[in-house]
């Protein structure tokens, strides 16, 4: 069974603090790929503030090094919300035989009993969820009974949900974003190519 974890986010940039973490559970969780998932229409955040194709070519630059990451862009091409279920469920109808496994940041997965459907979700996917190390996250009750406490690399790809202490960099875009706007620089923040790809076509700065 080909195991595949899933990176979503709206990566208006993509920067170190989405990729780090996205290497650590590839390798903990014996991955055989992290797919990349720009969403088009969140749900539970503001609008990007780049389009979609600007999004796309970041994440493409910033994961060419790394062959088990890949980019996926269903989420772009579906019209609508961008919900969860229904990009684990086109995965699955592509891939019915591969396991799933969701990548959550610790606040992200405080949250995710609000998501739409998201028994459905824990039906089609497992949850790695990344955390600071030596904090202790608070699962929500809903929750605990699909905690799993084994070795991650054994964990079943749908159900499940485990914890993974990841290195964190207290890194977002909407600081980067921030950065630009204010004309400072934003080197060692996210990948020279993304970067690159920011100043060539004048992102995030005031019109």
């Amino acid at each position: 069974m080909r195991r595949i974890g899933i990176q979503g986010g709206t990566f208006d940039p993509i920067h170190f603090g989405h990729l780090r973490p996205a290497l650590e559970v590839l390798e903990a969780c014996a991955l055989d790929e992290v797919r990349f998932i720009p969403c088009a229409q969140p749900v539970h955040r503001d609008m990007p503030q780049t389009d979609a194709s600007a999004r796309l070519a970041m994440v493409a630059h910033a994961i060419a090094s790394v062959p088990a990451f890949r980019l996926d862009d269903r989420e772009i091409r579906r019209s609508g919300p961008s919900y969860m279920v229904d990009t684990l469920a086109s995965l699955k109808a592509e891939q019915p035989e591969a396991g799933f496994y969701l990548i959550l940041g610790q606040d992200a997965f405080l949250k995710f009993e609000t998501w739409h459907q998201w028994q459905k979700v824990l039906e089609l996917a497992s949850l790695v969820v990344t955390q600071r190390p030596g904090y202790v996250v608070e699962v929500p009750e809903a929750l605990r009974p699909y905690l799993y406490t084994g070795a991650l690399a054994q964990m079943p790809a749908q159900g499940a949900v485990g914890l993974l202490p990841v290195t964190q960099l207290a890194i977002s875009s909407t600081q980067i974003r921030a950065e630009i706007d204010a004309g400072r620089s934003i080197d060692y923040l996210l990948p020279e190519a993304v970067i690159a790809y920011i100043k060539e076509h004048g992102l995030y700065q005031k019109r």
